[in-house]
């Protein structure tokens, strides 16, 4: 069971993430809240893991607010204005809703929500296994240790890289491999010709860029486009590799 709260100042804007989240039999309503005060004492008192939080807010944003959180729940944006959206993923937030909002776009984000939480759950590994090196590179591949196996990832079948605390989860064209690993010990047994970190939580398969738009860079993944928010740490080393190689 996945324990959510909402967190907005409009009742209408409640109203309808509360019936959604009636319609998902995985998701338990702990409680609303109409601004970010009320979501403080909230998370004080109630486990909860994962948070609808909008970002226009009378006293404090929802950004602001979720700033000041040492150890914050899984947190999805709710909000009518796209131009936040970057900032929202700088902040780690796992997802970003524009309203109004539809049920198959609010499913999707509780999907990944859900996969996020299973990786989170998951028993800690003794220290020996956490000192134990997962990878090793070797040509035009990698072995990377998952499900108690060396799984071998060819870099070509690699889309980009998602990490989360200290798992990442290697996306590809046919599956997805997850590993116990921080993104930093990963990149630095990717080649530097083929792979590009653009965002502390995402590198991608240079080879996979199908565009850049405004602050995302879209790749394909399973046939649909997929944008990766592109951080302002890494943007200008990357928009200088992009201009080395542009017509």
């Amino acid at each position: 069971m996945i324990k959510v709260i909402i967190v907005d100042d409009e009742p209408l804007a409640q109203d309808v993430l509360e019936t959604y989240i009636e319609k998902i039999p995985e998701l338990s309503l702990v409680g609303k809240c109409g601004n970010a005060l009320e979501a403080n004492e909230m998370l004080k008192q109630e486990e909860v893991d994962l948070m609808f939080l909008d970002i226009q807010m009378p006293q404090l944003t929802g950004i602001d607010f979720l700033k000041t959180l040492p150890k914050p729940p899984l947190v999805i944006f709710t909000t009518a204005y796209s131009n936040y959206a970057v900032e929202g993923f700088e902040l780690n937030a796992l997802d970003y809703l524009l309203k109004p909002i539809s049920l198959e776009r609010f499913m999707k984000s509780v999907n990944k929500a859900a996969e996020q939480l299973e990786l989170l759950r998951k028993e800690a590994p003794a220290p020996a296994a956490l000192e134990d090196p997962s990878i090793s590179d070797s040509g035009e591949y990698i072995f990377v240790k998952a499900d108690k196996k060396l799984i071998k990832v060819n870099f070509q079948e690699i889309i980009y890289i998602e990490g989360l605390k200290d798992y990442v989860i290697i996306r590809m064209e046919n599956q997805r491999v997850i590993t116990l690993q921080t993104m930093k010990s990963l990149e630095d047994k990717l080649p530097v010709s083929k792979f590009k970190r653009i965002h502390r939580s995402y590198i991608v398969n240079i080879d996979k860029i199908n565009a850049i738009v405004g602050n995302m860079i879209e790749v394909l993944e399973k046939g649909q486009a997929k944008h990766l928010p592109i951080g302002k740490n890494y943007r200008d080393e990357l928009l200088d590799m992009i201009n080395k190689n542009r017509l």
